[in-house]
């Protein structure tokens, strides 16, 4: 009997907060200053995003990803997991590692092309940026088997756009997670464009979520600017995985409101009318009126809200900008535990390098030398590198 693709059940959004802040369904167990605070997180994450922008534009920090729209998907998802677990962001996954621990200033550092923007805060489960795109479905799959491996019960959540389900390495980490009932989740931020290609053309299956049942494992397209259902979706996705039920894929629908990058226009590519509908389903506005209803939250407290986030962000910067950059040897210094005999040697050659060139700036290489004999010194110094690394 042929499987007809008409003939699927089709998957249902799970959803808990309206885009007037009314709810229906069973809500999740969080306090009220609990949700005050994943608030705050919300406008501090588009602040930031806001201020980066700016940063940029005015030289101050190199290429950006700005995730504003996000912020739902990000925090509620962020805010379900432990400090034990281990999380595998793409660059735009800013706010799930703040909030597991990594200082802000950190994420600064790394647009700003200091070396140690791409280290890792010492006692936070985190891996580094990934900017590859899928690459990281196959490092967090890794660290899952060696999670059950190890039996240490922590939960592996590899976040990635929606274009990366189009690649390959997707496909094969669902297919060995799925085999291992390994304890990692996948989740999707659809945020309807890879670039300048929109979802439609990425994938011909009516939804991300359903990709899950190809490979027999539990999966879920949730609003993904609905923080409430966020939150309880990757809540019980955690539970499930902890248990050792095996891996859980999520798909939150949400969107970006602006570039992929400060590289690119946005409006050569999408339509104004549906930026100004994805405008309407703000996930900070949504839950803003939620929070008004219950009493929680008014402009006043919000503003105070925002004020703080402007002078945290602002005492981030100047203590980045103040920060070294870092050398050249240095960044060899930062992959492994152990600098391996391959990289002490390129280590090597790259300060012979730097010695030489500042010998020629200065004006002291001595006659004869490589350092003054320009080019040639590149070359020589290879070749004499190479020798010895031959010999060993």
């Amino acid at each position: 009997m042929w499987i007809q693709p008409e003939k699927q059940p089709l998957v249902e959004t799970f959803q808990l907060l309206d885009v007037d802040g009314t709810t229906h369904g069973e809500m999740p167990e969080l306090t009220d200053g609990e949700m005050l605070d994943m608030f705050q997180w919300m406008v501090f994450a588009r602040t930031f995003d806001e201020r980066a922008v700016r940063l940029q534009r005015q030289g101050r920090i190199g290429t950006y990803a700005p995730f504003s729209g996000q912020e739902a998907a990000q925090v509620g998802s962020a805010y379900a997991i432990e400090k034990t677990d281990w999380v595998f962001p793409t660059y735009r996954e800013l706010p799930v590692l703040w909030i597991h621990g990594t200082p802000v200033k950190q994420s600064l550092l790394y647009p700003m092309g200091a070396v140690s923007g791409g280290a890792v805060t010492k006692g936070v489960n985190a891996f580094p940026v990934q900017i590859i795109i899928a690459a990281q479905t196959l490092h967090a799959m890794g660290s899952a088997w060696a999670s059950q491996y190890l039996g240490d019960k922590s939960v592996n959540v590899c976040y990635l756009g929606d274009g990366a389900t189009a690649q390959g390495d997707f496909h094969e980490a669902l297919n060995f997670a799925s085999v291992m009932k390994l304890p990692v989740i996948f989740f999707i931020q659809n945020n309807q464009w890879a670039i300048s290609v929109p979802r439609g053309r990425q994938a011909a299956s009516r939804t991300l979520a359903q990709k899950a049942v190809a490979y027999d494992i539990p999966g879920i397209q949730v609003d993904g600017n609905d923080i409430l259902g966020v939150y309880k979706v990757m809540t019980e996705a955690v539970e499930h995985a902890r248990s050792g039920l095996g891996p859980v894929l999520i798909e939150a629908l949400t969107y970006r409101h602006g570039p992929h990058t400060t590289s690119d226009d946005p409006t050569r590519y999408r339509d104004a009318d549906e930026v100004a509908m994805w405008m309407q389903r703000d996930p900070i506005t949504r839950f803003a009126r939620f929070l008004t209803a219950r009493g929680l939250l008014d402009s006043a407290k919000e503003a105070a809200m925002r004020e703080d986030a402007e002078q945290r962000i602002g005492q981030a910067v100047i203590e980045a900008e103040a920060e070294a950059k870092g050398t050249l040897p240095e960044v060899f210094d930062m992959v492994y535990g152990t600098v391996p005999r391959e990289l002490e040697r390129q280590r090597d050659e790259a300060a012979t390098l730097l010695a030489g060139k500042a010998q020629m700036a200065a004006g002291t290489a001595p006659v004869g030398s490589g350092a003054s004999a320009g080019p040639g010194v590149n070359t020589r110094t290879s070749a004499q590198t190479a020798s010895t690394a031959k010999g060993e």
